[in-house]
């Protein structure tokens, strides 16, 4: 061992002998900006083709060493301004360079269409860039939140430190066809499957670029890149040195709330340093306070279609949209009769209270349950060390807590959320190796439904007690001469007697206790079914790697990649079957060849690419891609693709078993149909539509047979009242007849329907990979170095669609069961199309540059879905298209009126209302849950102050203050009011 470390030292010093044996070369240099003449601090100058690289002084002036072969290109560039080339060819070269002013988005350099630098000019996918002026002169109080400006995006708002994005159709609250990843990272929340918002993103301040592409990523960012793909850099400590900080406070107003105003606060600070021109490290820490975040407050009733029409004080089945607890309904009858067997009550009054009458526990408001806050602390730390001019080494680790809200199944509380990130990579000009892991801990998250249905279990007996008093009241209700709704607030009002009242002591220990078992826990003797602590420490890991053959392959461009991932859940049994020491890890592995070739004097660029991906409970996929770029003058380039995109279910898809209050959610791998008899032959699963179908049918038959059992009845009754009694229980009148005919018209009814055939049980299909084929052309120009076009259209064609079915189950055994809410149990599970969906849309952009720094511009976009599986929607379900069909956005801003440092923004933004559909409004009137059209205007005004380094930024969303809700269920949002000081050492 001692010889071999000797040998390896020895060896290890004559290469470092070898490298200072290379003539050295001494670049120096000043930088100013062409139309002003002045100093530019902080402008990147990189060797193109390696890692090395530096930045200007204060004064503007640098020093670049290197022992790169004379001779060899240096690319100097700064955000606002054009990237330009400069050939090196002498030992001790000194250059002074005047930078020009960038124009246009059209003049970006991308790297994410094709995972190599180009022009976005000639970008073969529609493509968009935010950089940090972009960001700057947005006048949203994030990132995230801008990304509603850019063409085709779509977003959803669940809390102010929690905004989803999407394009292009099929939407959700916690989006997972759509990919995110910072610095290479994915920052999906491996165990529940969604990016959550702030938490894990960076912070503005460190934030060099995002681009987003809309539309299929698969062919080279595989699986669920369907829907596009949002790839965050952040500011590298050798290019983006010193001290940075931003101070941002400001009002948030809604006027459905308690509290209409409340203040937030958003501080971020970051220090970078290059020590030499080897190692450099940088740190951050980011924090969010939101006292009182956006509230919801639909309390539209579920049972009544959604009309508006009823209340809890009008309807005694009222179910609140953000009312939770008072899903729990069960049919009064029922109870009656129940307390008639068992001699509790006189089958003469059970008779006064006709067959479905439902009656559901009262709930309580999400107020009374989720502390209204919203807050995120976030840090990171990287550290870069230069192997060599060609390779750089980089260690990352990232670090975020959170309290949010997210709308799915049930409402769930993210309590002190924790999200982890950390990598190793190393980078070259022509690879990069990549490991990484991204880890979520769920902290004290609860379910909200869950934990308000527990909190009426939890006291007076629960249900079982709850409901036998509620029908002893009822009826003496009605004996005292209170008739209809009336008597059932009476009956009510004796039957909560002794509920928790929000914010008592009994109330506050109930839910506490409540919050802290886990949802699937069955060892608690207090709570045996469970309480509503969601319980998650899965890791998700991942190694990948790329290669571009550029200095080996001369005639195309050729680079191969690949990457091996594998999930480690970790759930404690709460929401997947993970508990007794019966772990589970999925395993998935993919593969990606590519090759560009431009002709004709670059004036044809083609690119073809392949993809093929494998997880260890799906069939692998190919997902290819071509496209074409066609240039026939400098300034303008048309663009042709053909993709392949998929979507590998989502873990929680595969193996979610977790009870929410509308519903069992269950996973799609078949072991749950078995587990809980959804395919059994004597108690299966219906569709909603199948049930429908039956209920229709016992009806209409009921009706037919009703005249003639009742004239049957009355025949009795006369013959021999005695005997009457004697056979039904009851003394022949008026009302028991009535209600006898209405019982024994419908046993008969239902066995008529059940003899026609017309319930047929669930016939459950393969779980597959959802696969779309997307064609997409377009165009981008730039005309008199002024307007800026970017225009494309898009047709898509989905095989295998994901969507999410709803079956019934009985919970008595018979089928009768299933026409009750309290003898039926729902399920909610993902399943697959057997035949296509099929969407379109268009979007354009234009910015034309005027005069003195002015420049106003304007997108739409257009996404339509033109065909659906009607098999879906013969069985009840829905497409969750979940889009408005026209989006609009117009700005005016300029960076900087004269000298002043002065510089505005102004945004107004439009898009239609439409229909959202999911699980939280399965089986509804989707008529109803609709999301009505939002306007705003945004704007901000900033000051550069020079002298401090800083800018001031006064900005403000939403002026008009017209509250909205990006989706059903929802926060309403209403208008935010701020002010930010940034500090940074390279302000200019």
């Amino acid at each position: 061992m001692k010889n071999i470390f000797t040998t390896s030292i020895l060896a290890l010093g004559l290469m470092l002998c070898a490298f200072a044996s290379f003539a050295q070369t001494k670049i120096t240099g000043k930088v100013t900006d062409a139309s002003t003449n002045e100093v530019m601090a902080g402008v990147n100058i990189m060797i193109r083709g390696k890692v090395t690289g530096t930045t200007t002084n204060l004064d503007g002036t640098f020093t670049l060493y290197t022992q790169v072969p004379l001779p060899f290109k240096l690319a100097i560039s700064f955000v606002g301004y054009k990237t330009q080339e400069i050939v090196v060819t002498e030992p001790h070269a000194k250059l002074n360079i005047a930078m020009i002013e960038q124009v246009t988005q059209g003049e970006e350099v991308v790297v994410s269409a094709a995972r190599v630098e180009e022009s976005v000019m000639k970008s073969p996918v529609t493509i968009e860039k935010i950089d940090i002026r972009s960001i700057q002169s947005n006048p949203s109080f994030n990132f995230l939140e801008s990304l509603k400006y850019l063409k085709g995006i779509d977003y959803t708002t669940q809390s102010m430190s929690f905004t989803s994005i999407n394009a292009r159709g099929f939407n959700a609250n916690g989006n997972n066809r759509l990919v995110q990843l910072v610095d290479g990272m994915d920052n999906q929340a491996p165990g529940t499957n969604f990016s959550v918002g702030t938490i894990v993103v960076t912070s503005d301040i460190d934030l060099a670029s995002a681009e987003f592409l809309p539309g299929a990523a698969s062919a080279l960012y595989g699986p669920n890149a369907l829907n596009g793909i949002l790839l965050m850099n952040t500011k590298s400590p050798f290019l983006y040195k010193g001290l940075s900080a931003n101070l941002k406070t400001g009002l948030m107003h809604e006027s459905n709330r308690s509290q209409p105003n409340s203040s937030f606060y958003d501080f971020s600070m970051r220090w970078a340093q290059s020590f030499n021109d080897k190692f450099a490290m940088k740190v951050n820490f980011w924090y969010i306070g939101v006292p009182r975040d956006w509230a919801v407050s639909n309390t539209l009733n579920m049972n009544d279609g959604l009309t508006g029409k009823t209340n809890r004080l009008t309807d005694p089945n009222y179910n609140g949209v953000n009312v939770y607890g008072d899903e729990v309904s069960q049919d009064l009858r029922a109870i009656a009769d129940k307390m008639v067997a068992a001699n509790l009550l006189p089958a003469s009054s059970a008779s006064l209270i006709p067959y479905g009458t439902m009656v559901s526990r009262t709930g309580y408001n999400e107020l009374d349950l989720v502390k209204p806050e919203a807050k995120n602390i976030r840090t990171s730390v990287a550290l870069h060390y230069r192997l060599s001019e060609n390779i750089e080494a980089i260690g990352q680790f990232m670090y975020g807590s959170g309290t949010s809200v997210y709308m799915g199944s049930d409402r769930y509380s993210l309590n002190n959320f924790d999200g982890l990130q950390a990598k190793l990579e190393l980078k070259g000009s022509n690879f990069y190796l990549r490991g990484y892991t991204t880890q979520e801990r769920s902290g004290n998250t609860f379910a909200t439904g869950v934990l308000a249905q527990l909190l009426n279990e939890s006291w007076g007996g629960g249900s079982t007690t709850w409901y036998p008093t509620y029908v002893g009241a009822y009826l003496k209700a009605l004996q005292s001469g209170s008739v209809g709704i009336n008597a059932h607030n009476v009956a009510r009002g004796i039957a909560d007697a002794g509920r928790p009242v929000p914010g008592s002591a009994v109330f506050n220990a109930l839910t506490s206790d409540i919050k802290n078992v886990n949802i699937a826990a069955t060892d608690n003797v207090s709570y045996p079914y469970g309480g509503a602590h969601l319980y998650d420490k899965t890791n998700m890991y991942q190694l990948e790697g790329m290669y571009n053959f550029k200095n080996e392959i001369k005639f195309a461009e050729v680079i191969v990649g690949s990457n091996y991932r594998m999930y480690d859940l970790n759930s404690g049994g709460t929401f997947y079957p993970d508990k007794d020491g019966k772990g589970i890890q999925v395993n998935e592995w993919g593969a990606y060849l590519q090759a560009t070739k431009s002709l004709f004097n670059e004036k044809l660029k083609i690119v073809a690419s392949s993809r093929y991906d494998k997880n260890q409970n799906f069939e692998g996929q190919f997902s290819p891609r071509v496209a074409a770029v066609v240039s026939p003058w400098k300034e303008h380039s048309f663009r042709v693709s053909y993709q392949t995109g998929f979507r590998i279910p989502t873990i929680q898809s595969q193996y979610v078993d977790i009870k929410a209050p509308q519903a069992i959610v269950i996973g799609g791998l078949g072991n749950y149909a078995t587990k809980y008899g959804l395919n059994s032959t004597t108690n299966p699963a219906y569709t909603i539509a199948t049930v429908k179908a039956f209920g229709t049918q016992i009806q209409e038959r009921a009706t037919a047979l009703a005249p003639s059992i009742a004239t049957g009845l009355q025949a009795e009754a006369q013959a021999n009242p005695q005997a009457f009694a004697n056979n039904y229980g009851v003394a022949p009148s008026a009302a028991s007849i009535a209600d006898l005919t209405t019982k024994l018209a419908t046993q008969q009814g239902t066995q008529a329907a059940l003899a026609s055939g017309v319930l047929k049980p669930y016939e459950f299909k393969p779980y597959k990979p959802e696969i779309v084929q997307s064609y997409e052309i377009g165009y981008r120009g730039l005309i008199a170095n002024a307007l800026y076009i970017d225009a494309s259209y898009y047709y898509n064609q989905f095989k295998n669609f994901a969507y999410q079915e709803t079956l019934m189950q009985s919970t008595t055994g018979t089928p009768l069961g299933l026409l009750s809410e309290a003898t039926r149990q729902i399920y909610s599970m993902p399943a697959s199309s057997q035949g296509k969906a099929v969407t379109e849309g268009f979007a354009a952009g234009v910015d034309y540059r005027l005069p003195k720094g002015f420049l106003i511009g304007g997108n739409v976009s257009y996404n339509s879905l033109k065909e659906f599986d009607q098999n879906i929607i013969d069985q009840g379900g829905t497409a969750a298209f979940n889009t408005p069909k026209f989006k609009y956005s117009a700005s005016i801003a300029n960076r900087e009126l004269g000298k002043s440092g002065i510089g505005f923004n102004v945004i107004w933004r439009y898009q239609d209302a439409f229909l959202w559909q999911s699980g939280i409004v399965a089986g509804y009137d989707s008529n109803a849950t609709n999301v009505p059209a939002i306007s705003t205007f945004d704007a901000q005004i900033s000051k550069k102050i020079s002298s401090l380094k800083s800018i001031l930024k006064l900005g403000a969303t939403n002026i008009l203050g017209k509250s909205y809700f990006t989706a059903y269920g929802n926060p309403n949002v209403g208008s935010t009011y701020f002010l930010s000081l940034t500090f940074d050492e390279l302000t200019k």
